[in-house]
């Protein structure tokens, strides 16, 4: 337990059931557990069929009544996280002027989103207002420093977590009812679970699936792609690909999978979805974007290629839905080292030492700022 008990306040873009959503509602319990008084809002509905059941602020991000629903929440807090997007530029304003600290969590790559010099100092001159930026892993934190500019001193390192219960090891003698639950064919099964956007690269998963003979591919997640990816997999792997959408519980997913594939293209820092995977037991097929390699280490909890290789990626899915040894390997060495390194237990743990150092010294004293290059 804290020696201080804290007021809370997590801000959320909106109510989708997507990554840094989930992970604020997960730390919000972790938080609890430990004595904290916790609250998460969203700035604005979500659009998916799966909600989060939380409270919502306004009807627009930033609409007016959106930040003065929130200037008033930050106002009874005693410290404020903001998880990732618009919630930077919405507690950057709505807490202008007052004294709630808040902290905010980098969820993405910054080289990917933030491209150009504008863009660079616009999200440097709003990053400069939090008491603390967190990022995920070290290769987040020098992105911060080196691409954005941000003093190295208000960084800290605090990875992505997972619920280690909500989780546990794949059974993979039930695995066959599992498929026939989501309406896949029994065989050797691949698994993309992610938003249906193109960084996202369900596309090379599918195309990389089409060179597997008698291998099946779910297709976990929505998104404004879905109507053309369902497209593509009719045209070159049909009857192999399954769509489910959002699920309300991703567990059914993994529990079906001998494996998992993320062929990201960029954008993405720490996903969730590869913790998930871990923890179960899975084995994956990734790309080196943002932290990645955090937790698929290649060669030892699964397999790492290189970003938009198509070649590569369908031979490793090839050979590792084919060979059921080195897949339970993988699998047993993933689950391990998620346990240990991303558990939300101990990422609760970091999260409620950085918080209590925040709301203990109030904002931080501005300092010079970097140079961007």
């Amino acid at each position: 337990m804290a020696a201080r008990s804290l007021r809370i306040l997590q801000v959320v873009t909106d109510t989708d059931r997507r990554g840094a959503q989930v992970f604020a509602t997960d730390l919000e319990r972790a938080l609890r557990q430990r004595g904290h008084e916790v609250r998460t809002v969203a700035l604005a509905p979500g659009h998916n069929a799966q909600r989060l059941p939380v409270g919502v602020l306004g009807d627009e991000r930033l609409g007016r009544r959106t930040l003065a629903a929130l200037r008033r929440q930050m106002s009874s807090a005693e410290v404020v996280v903001a998880h990732g997007s618009s919630t930077l530029p919405a507690c950057a304003i709505a807490g202008a002027g007052i004294r709630t600290p808040f902290v905010y969590r980098q969820i993405s790559d910054s080289r990917f989103w933030a491209p150009t010099r504008l863009r660079r100092l616009r999200v440097r001159a709003l990053m400069s207002r939090a008491a603390r930026v967190v990022a995920l892993a070290d290769h987040t934190r020098r992105e911060l420093i080196e691409w954005i500019g941000l003093p190295a001193d208000r960084i800290t390192v605090v990875p992505n977590g997972v619920p280690e219960d909500a989780f546990p090891l794949r059974d993979e003698a039930a695995a066959p009812a599992a498929r026939a639950a989501l309406g896949v064919p029994e065989g050797p099964t691949a698994l993309f679970i992610a938003a249906l956007v193109p960084e996202k690269g369900a596309d090379l998963a599918i195309d990389a699936l089409a060179t597997v003979p008698d291998a099946h591919l779910i297709v976990a997640g929505d998104g404004p792609d879905r109507a053309a990816l369902e497209q593509r997999a009719a045209a070159v792997a049909p009857g192999r690909v399954t769509f489910t959408g959002s699920l309300p519980r991703a567990l059914d997913a993994y529990a079906a999978a001998d494996l998992v594939v993320f062929p990201s293209r960029g954008g993405d820092s720490m996903p969730a979805a590869l913790i998930e995977a871990g923890l179960c037991g899975l084995p994956a097929v990734t790309t080196p974007v943002g932290a990645i390699t955090d937790i698929v280490i290649d060669g030892e909890t699964g397999v790492v290629v290189p970003i938009g290789d198509r070649q590569a990626l369908a031979a490793t899915m090839r050979d590792l839905l084919t060979d059921p040894t080195r897949r339970r390997a993988l699998g047993r060495a993933a689950r391990h080292h998620c346990l240990e390194q991303f558990g939300i237990t101990v990422v609760a743990q970091r999260w409620e030492r950085v918080l209590l150092e925040v709301a203990g010294a109030g904002p931080a004293p501005s300092r010079p700022r970097a140079r961007v290059a």
